[in-house]
């Protein structure tokens, strides 16, 4: 539980200072895309490996 609020404390502090409005929320459009696309490929990895593909 410490890692996660470590985690989010580091998420709002990197987006607590800076600039203009836009630019701030462009950036965390793009993490949570960025953080998505990564649970996407996490998801894709156990299901090749539950059904049996074969890494060659």
């Amino acid at each position: 539980m410490k890692n996660v609020l470590l985690i989010r404390e580091i998420y709002l502090e990197a987006f607590r200072n800076m600039g203009h409005a836009f630019i701030r929320s462009l950036f965390k459009l793009m993490s949570w895309f960025c953080f998505a696309s990564f649970l996407i490929v996490i998801y894709a990895f156990i299901f090749r490996i539950t059904t049996g593909f074969a890494f060659d």
